[in-house]
């Protein structure tokens, strides 16, 4: 696809195209240019689509789960060839950097690829047989499963619904994000072609779709992630038919660096994870705690470091990263910077723009340090989604144990220390889904370990096994001799 192509994309429901209405998709760097137009739905769309799901769910749950797997693989090697055309529509749509939406596309067919070489190991029943009994305790798909998707990584968190969903035999029916629905759905329409009509579905629109499509009668399951606030109007949703639901949602993820981690190797691994997607990733560092007796020196050489970055449009290669996504969060960014600046704390403005003349034009924003700020300070307690991240000393270690844990939110976490021993020793101690150690970034994730939160960021896991788990029922068969 040509960097000037504006593709039309319309719902898929049942292997067929449609779009009776569209709307505009601005590039946020670029915001007088269309990127794409993309069909508006309905509640009636939804319907039609989980319907067509609904039917293809019988001869798609009953196909063999070897045959399952291998339409998967095919599948992923679809995504893998599309990201050449697709990466730089994406970059249009949701405003990170080339690289990232190739590494976007790069993580989705890997996590399909490694869901479905355990499929079939997932599907043995476990057995039990004695002088009384037979028993056997068989996986079963749930049906329908419905995913609602964000816009900064489409196309991973996608597939991190789709794989197990449909490896286990169920059939799907995805909303994207209307901040970057074009080239996801561009991806899966190729995808789609791979199994069965109706097997996967997509229907663009708002609120009202996702509400439509959580409280649809024949949706067995939801898939979410997003912000806390639209997870509690999924749960809401899916009450009254009492859905199974797995959330993936936001985080305030700590990183404790110990008094005997390295400082420049540590800012090697870190700051990939701070201002990767312009912070816009669910388990970004948002907030870093440095014993006092090093707080200086590791200020001085992180600010050094992120002054060489550039901000720019996601194709110019001379950028290191791009702007926000959308005008809500550029605002809610600029607002907790105003407040910040206006605060006791040092705010540090660093970096350069790629190109001045356009710096209006599009959501872009400098990267920012917060130096000599509190725990408590607002810039601490909350998910800045943004290119700032605020530094906060602590004295002894039962201290930051106490102020990592002090928070709603508990997806990620990292330990920064020379000491492996220690580092574990310390994991073990922080409320979080995951936490890593001397890694926060992108190449913290392993499809082998379950990915998700507790408390406010999230309900359930996924990647493997557990991700699996969560689209299938276990349906208990009992002879009795």
């Amino acid at each position: 696809m040509s960097s000037t192509a504006t593709p039309r994309v319309g719902h898929l429901i049942g292997g067929e195209t449609s779009a009776a209405d569209v709307r505009a998709v601005h590039d946020p760097g670029k915001l007088d240019e269309v990127v794409a137009e993309v069909a508006v739905g309905t509640a009636d769309d939804v319907d039609r689509a989980v319907r067509t799901a609904h039917a293809a769910f019988a001869g798609w749950s009953a196909t063999p789960v070897a045959e399952r797997v291998q339409k998967v693989f095919q599948a992923a090697d679809v995504l893998a060839a599309s990201a050449e055309e697709l990466a730089p529509q994406l970059v249009r749509e949701h405003g990170g950097v080339l690289w990232e939406a190739q590494t976007d596309f790069g993580l989705g067919t890997g996590i399909l690829q490694h869901t479905a070489s355990l499929a079939e190991e997932f599907f043995t029943p476990v057995t039990f047989d004695d002088e009384q009994s037979t028993i056997s305790v068989e996986k079963v798909p749930r049906g329908v499963a419905a995913a609602i998707v964000p816009w900064n990584m489409p196309v991973v968190l996608t597939m991190m619904k789709l794989a197990p969903a449909l490896t286990t035999g169920n059939t799907l029916v995805l909303k994207p994000s209307p901040f970057a629905p074009a080239a996801l759905t561009l991806a899966l329409q190729k995808m789609a072609e791979v199994f069965p009509p109706g097997v996967i579905n997509v229907v663009h629109g708002e609120g009202d779709v996702g509400a439509a499509l959580c409280s649809h009668p024949l949706v067995r399951k939801v898939g979410f992630t997003g912000g806390t606030e639209t997870a509690q109007k999924v749960i809401g949703a899916t009450a009254d038919t009492i859905k199974n639901v797995t959330l993936e949602l936001g985080g305030n993820d700590p990183a404790i660096v110990l008094d005997d981690a390295d400082i420049d190797a540590t800012l090697d691994r870190m700051l990939k994870g701070v201002y990767t997607r312009t912070g816009q990733i669910c388990f970004a560092v948002k907030r870093i705690y440095l014993p006092r007796s090093i707080y200086q020196r590791f200020a001085d050489a992180m600010c050094q470091r992120v002054d060489e970055y550039a901000v720019g449009h996601g194709l110019d290669p001379e950028s290191s990263f791009g702007p926000l996504n959308n005008e809500a969060q550029y605002k809610k960014v600029l607002d907790l910077l105003d407040k910040t600046r206006n605060s006791s704390a040092n705010l540090v403005e660093l970096g350069r723009k790629v190109d001045p003349s356009t710096w209006d034009n599009g959501y872009y924003v400098l990267p920012h340090v917060v130096r000599d700020t509190e725990h408590t300070a607002p810039i601490s307690c909350q998910e800045q989604f943004g290119p700032v991240v605020p530094l906060i000393a602590y004295d002894d270690e039962q201290q930051v144990v106490d102020w990592a844990n002090d928070s709603d939110y508990g997806l990620g976490s990292s330990v920064w220390t020379s000491n492996p021993d220690r580092g574990f020793a310390m994991a073990r101690r922080i409320h979080a889904g995951s936490t890593f150690i001397n890694t926060h970034s992108f190449e913290s994730l392993d499809p082998r370990m379950p990915f998700g939160g507790i408390k406010q960021s999230g309900i359930g896991r996924e990647f493997g096994a557990a991700g699996m788990t969560a689209y299938v029922e276990e349906h208990s068969i009992h002879h009795l001799k």
